[in-house]
Protein backbone atom coordinates (compact mmCIF):
# COMPACT_ATOMS: atom_id res chain seq x y z
CA UNK A 1 0.00 0.00 0.00
CA UNK A 2 1.18 3.15 -0.57
CA UNK A 3 -1.30 5.45 1.06
CA UNK A 4 -0.29 8.01 3.81
CA UNK A 5 -3.17 7.61 6.68
CA UNK A 6 -2.54 10.86 7.99
CA UNK A 7 -4.09 12.73 4.78
CA UNK A 8 -7.88 12.76 3.90
CA UNK A 9 -8.23 11.41 0.85
CA UNK A 10 -10.62 11.90 -2.08
CA UNK A 11 -11.81 10.21 -5.44
CA UNK A 12 -13.51 12.19 -7.85
CA UNK A 13 -15.21 10.97 -11.67
CA UNK A 14 -14.88 13.18 -14.60
CA UNK A 15 -12.03 14.81 -13.04
CA UNK A 16 -10.44 16.35 -16.35
CA UNK A 17 -13.89 18.25 -17.43
CA UNK A 18 -13.24 21.87 -16.66
CA UNK A 19 -15.27 21.98 -13.24
CA UNK A 20 -13.54 18.69 -12.17
CA UNK A 21 -10.37 19.94 -12.85
CA UNK A 22 -10.52 23.08 -10.62
CA UNK A 23 -12.31 20.48 -8.29
CA UNK A 24 -9.68 18.15 -7.73
CA UNK A 25 -6.92 20.94 -8.02
CA UNK A 26 -8.35 22.55 -4.86
CA UNK A 27 -9.00 19.72 -2.92
CA UNK A 28 -5.23 18.32 -3.30
CA UNK A 29 -4.80 22.23 -2.32
CA UNK A 30 -6.81 21.78 1.18
CA UNK A 31 -4.75 18.93 2.19
CA UNK A 32 -6.32 15.60 0.17
CA UNK A 33 -5.03 13.41 -1.66
CA UNK A 34 -6.86 12.91 -4.70
CA UNK A 35 -8.01 10.01 -7.08
CA UNK A 36 -9.81 11.00 -10.30
CA UNK A 37 -11.23 9.34 -13.33
CA UNK A 38 -11.18 10.25 -16.76
CA UNK A 39 -13.11 9.41 -19.95
CA UNK A 40 -11.63 10.27 -22.75
CA UNK A 41 -9.32 13.34 -22.76
CA UNK A 42 -5.85 11.21 -21.32
CA UNK A 43 -3.78 14.49 -22.36
CA UNK A 44 -6.14 16.94 -20.01
CA UNK A 45 -6.10 14.34 -17.24
CA UNK A 46 -2.54 14.03 -17.30
CA UNK A 47 -2.32 18.23 -16.81
CA UNK A 48 -4.45 17.63 -14.10
CA UNK A 49 -2.61 15.13 -12.43
CA UNK A 50 0.60 17.35 -12.83
CA UNK A 51 -1.27 19.79 -11.31
CA UNK A 52 -3.08 18.03 -8.47
CA UNK A 53 0.43 16.21 -7.63
CA UNK A 54 2.02 19.46 -6.79
CA UNK A 55 -0.05 19.55 -3.71
CA UNK A 56 -0.33 16.19 -3.12
CA UNK A 57 2.39 13.62 -5.00
CA UNK A 58 0.65 10.61 -3.90
CA UNK A 59 -2.13 11.66 -5.81
CA UNK A 60 -3.54 9.18 -9.04
CA UNK A 61 -5.66 8.78 -11.64
CA UNK A 62 -8.00 6.21 -14.08
CA UNK A 63 -9.26 6.27 -17.26
CA UNK A 64 -13.35 5.09 -16.40
CA UNK A 65 -16.66 5.51 -18.70
CA UNK A 66 -18.68 5.91 -15.12
CA UNK A 67 -21.77 4.71 -18.06
CA UNK A 68 -20.21 1.59 -17.77
CA UNK A 69 -20.38 -0.56 -14.55
CA UNK A 70 -17.70 -2.78 -14.89
CA UNK A 71 -15.41 0.60 -14.98
CA UNK A 72 -16.59 1.92 -12.27
CA UNK A 73 -15.93 -1.58 -10.11
CA UNK A 74 -12.13 -1.67 -11.80
CA UNK A 75 -11.30 2.07 -11.09
CA UNK A 76 -11.75 1.51 -7.50
CA UNK A 77 -9.84 -1.64 -7.13
CA UNK A 78 -7.52 0.89 -8.93
CA UNK A 79 -8.22 3.21 -6.18
CA UNK A 80 -8.09 0.83 -3.70
CA UNK A 81 -4.23 -0.39 -4.58
CA UNK A 82 -3.09 3.22 -3.90
CA UNK A 83 -5.18 4.14 -0.54
CA UNK A 84 -6.45 2.48 2.31
CA UNK A 85 -9.41 4.83 3.42
CA UNK A 86 -11.99 7.13 1.36
CA UNK A 87 -12.76 10.17 3.45
CA UNK A 88 -14.99 11.96 0.14
CA UNK A 89 -16.40 10.93 -2.90
CA UNK A 90 -17.18 13.31 -5.56
CA UNK A 91 -19.49 12.38 -8.14
CA UNK A 92 -18.79 14.89 -10.92
CA UNK A 93 -18.83 12.54 -13.99
CA UNK A 94 -21.78 14.26 -16.29
CA UNK A 95 -22.53 14.66 -19.83
CA UNK A 96 -24.76 17.39 -21.41
CA UNK A 97 -26.17 18.21 -24.93
CA UNK A 98 -29.62 19.65 -25.70
CA UNK A 99 -32.16 17.13 -27.37
CA UNK A 100 -35.55 18.18 -28.99
CA UNK A 101 -38.42 16.16 -28.25
CA UNK A 102 -40.34 14.47 -29.91
CA UNK A 103 -36.97 13.48 -31.75
CA UNK A 104 -35.26 12.25 -28.86
CA UNK A 105 -32.93 8.77 -30.26
CA UNK A 106 -32.62 6.19 -27.81
CA UNK A 107 -29.05 6.13 -27.85
CA UNK A 108 -28.98 10.09 -27.11
CA UNK A 109 -31.40 8.92 -23.97
CA UNK A 110 -28.67 6.36 -23.02
CA UNK A 111 -25.75 8.51 -23.62
CA UNK A 112 -27.08 11.59 -21.11
CA UNK A 113 -29.15 8.64 -18.41
CA UNK A 114 -26.30 6.06 -18.65
CA UNK A 115 -23.33 8.65 -17.79
CA UNK A 116 -25.45 10.96 -15.24
CA UNK A 117 -27.66 8.96 -13.57
CA UNK A 118 -25.98 4.78 -13.96
CA UNK A 119 -23.11 6.43 -13.40
CA UNK A 120 -24.23 8.32 -10.11
CA UNK A 121 -25.15 5.49 -9.01
CA UNK A 122 -22.89 3.20 -9.10
CA UNK A 123 -20.40 5.36 -8.19
CA UNK A 124 -22.11 5.81 -5.46
CA UNK A 125 -22.70 2.50 -4.54
CA UNK A 126 -19.51 1.44 -5.11
CA UNK A 127 -17.97 4.23 -2.45
CA UNK A 128 -20.74 3.69 0.35
CA UNK A 129 -19.25 -0.03 0.62
CA UNK A 130 -15.87 1.00 0.97
CA UNK A 131 -16.87 3.71 3.59
CA UNK A 132 -19.44 1.86 5.80
CA UNK A 133 -17.04 -0.25 6.52
CA UNK A 134 -14.53 2.75 8.00
CA UNK A 135 -14.68 3.58 11.77
CA UNK A 136 -15.19 7.23 11.11
CA UNK A 137 -17.47 9.34 9.48
CA UNK A 138 -17.07 10.12 5.52
CA UNK A 139 -18.74 12.45 2.71
CA UNK A 140 -20.77 11.33 -0.57
CA UNK A 141 -21.04 14.83 -2.98
CA UNK A 142 -23.35 14.54 -5.82
CA UNK A 143 -23.41 17.27 -8.50
CA UNK A 144 -26.79 17.57 -9.80
CA UNK A 145 -27.82 21.37 -11.32
CA UNK A 146 -30.89 23.92 -11.03
CA UNK A 147 -32.08 22.73 -14.40
CA UNK A 148 -33.66 19.80 -12.15
CA UNK A 149 -36.17 22.27 -10.75
CA UNK A 150 -36.73 24.10 -14.04
CA UNK A 151 -38.41 23.03 -17.46
CA UNK A 152 -36.24 23.04 -20.23
CA UNK A 153 -37.77 22.18 -23.32
CA UNK A 154 -34.55 20.75 -25.03
CA UNK A 155 -32.87 18.88 -22.49
CA UNK A 156 -35.42 16.58 -20.98
CA UNK A 157 -33.23 13.60 -20.17
CA UNK A 158 -30.31 15.53 -18.83
CA UNK A 159 -32.47 17.32 -16.63
CA UNK A 160 -34.77 14.26 -15.70
CA UNK A 161 -31.22 12.23 -15.05
CA UNK A 162 -30.27 15.20 -12.44
CA UNK A 163 -33.37 15.14 -10.86
CA UNK A 164 -32.89 11.66 -10.06
CA UNK A 165 -29.60 12.28 -8.86
CA UNK A 166 -30.99 14.70 -5.83
CA UNK A 167 -33.47 11.85 -5.13
CA UNK A 168 -30.97 9.29 -5.20
CA UNK A 169 -28.77 11.71 -2.61
CA UNK A 170 -31.79 11.74 -0.26
CA UNK A 171 -32.16 7.88 -0.27
CA UNK A 172 -28.06 7.21 0.09
CA UNK A 173 -28.56 9.67 2.77
CA UNK A 174 -31.26 7.72 4.63
CA UNK A 175 -29.55 4.53 4.33
CA UNK A 176 -26.26 5.42 5.36
CA UNK A 177 -26.36 7.56 8.43
CA UNK A 178 -25.04 8.51 10.26
CA UNK A 179 -22.02 7.03 8.81
CA UNK A 180 -22.25 8.38 5.24
CA UNK A 181 -23.02 12.24 5.02
CA UNK A 182 -24.36 12.55 1.21
CA UNK A 183 -25.74 15.66 0.14
CA UNK A 184 -25.79 17.33 -3.79
CA UNK A 185 -24.68 20.48 -5.25
CA UNK A 186 -26.93 22.19 -7.86
CA UNK A 187 -24.53 24.50 -9.88
CA UNK A 188 -26.42 27.67 -12.01
CA UNK A 189 -24.55 28.95 -14.81
CA UNK A 190 -21.32 27.71 -13.99
CA UNK A 191 -17.79 28.57 -16.66
CA UNK A 192 -20.09 28.15 -20.03
CA UNK A 193 -18.67 25.51 -22.48
CA UNK A 194 -17.83 27.79 -25.49
CA UNK A 195 -18.97 24.99 -27.68
CA UNK A 196 -22.59 24.49 -26.36
CA UNK A 197 -23.20 28.59 -25.60
CA UNK A 198 -22.22 31.46 -28.23
CA UNK A 199 -23.78 33.65 -26.07
CA UNK A 200 -21.36 36.26 -24.23
CA UNK A 201 -21.31 36.02 -20.46
CA UNK A 202 -22.98 39.01 -19.88
CA UNK A 203 -26.04 37.68 -21.87
CA UNK A 204 -26.14 35.06 -19.96
CA UNK A 205 -25.47 36.87 -16.07
CA UNK A 206 -28.75 38.86 -17.70
CA UNK A 207 -31.10 36.46 -16.14
CA UNK A 208 -29.20 36.12 -13.03
CA UNK A 209 -29.78 38.15 -9.93
CA UNK A 210 -26.31 38.22 -8.79
CA UNK A 211 -25.58 39.29 -12.11
CA UNK A 212 -22.62 37.39 -12.60
CA UNK A 213 -21.98 33.39 -14.20
CA UNK A 214 -20.55 30.96 -11.75
CA UNK A 215 -16.86 29.65 -11.20
CA UNK A 216 -15.28 26.75 -9.97
CA UNK A 217 -14.45 28.38 -7.21
CA UNK A 218 -18.29 29.03 -5.96
CA UNK A 219 -18.78 25.32 -6.01
CA UNK A 220 -15.65 24.78 -4.14
CA UNK A 221 -17.16 26.87 -1.51
CA UNK A 222 -19.75 24.92 -1.16
CA UNK A 223 -18.29 21.37 -1.27
CA UNK A 224 -16.05 22.98 1.57
CA UNK A 225 -19.07 24.30 3.65
CA UNK A 226 -20.36 20.27 3.06
CA UNK A 227 -16.56 18.40 4.27
CA UNK A 228 -16.68 20.55 7.37
CA UNK A 229 -20.43 20.36 8.18
CA UNK A 230 -21.17 17.54 10.85
CA UNK A 231 -24.65 17.87 10.78
CA UNK A 232 -26.18 18.54 7.13
CA UNK A 233 -27.25 15.42 5.10
CA UNK A 234 -29.55 14.65 2.36
CA UNK A 235 -29.55 18.30 1.16
CA UNK A 236 -29.29 19.92 -1.84
CA UNK A 237 -27.24 23.24 -1.83
CA UNK A 238 -27.98 25.35 -4.50
CA UNK A 239 -25.03 28.01 -5.78
CA UNK A 240 -26.77 29.50 -8.57
CA UNK A 241 -26.35 33.42 -8.28
CA UNK A 242 -29.92 33.08 -7.34
CA UNK A 243 -31.19 31.85 -10.70
CA UNK A 244 -34.25 29.64 -9.10
CA UNK A 245 -35.89 32.95 -7.98
CA UNK A 246 -36.61 34.03 -11.57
Amino acid sequence: MSHHPANKVCFITGGSGRLGRALAISLAENGYSVFFTYRSSEKEAGEVLRSVRAHSPESHMARCDVSKVDDIRSAFRTFENHFGRLDLLVASASNFFSTTLPEISENEWDSLVDTNLKGTFFTMQEGASIMKEQPFVSRIITMSDVSANLVWRNFAPYTASKQAIQHLTRVFAKVFAPKILVNSIAPGTVTINPEWNREPDYELARDIPLQRIGTPEDIMEAILFLVRSDYVTGQVVTVDGGRLLN
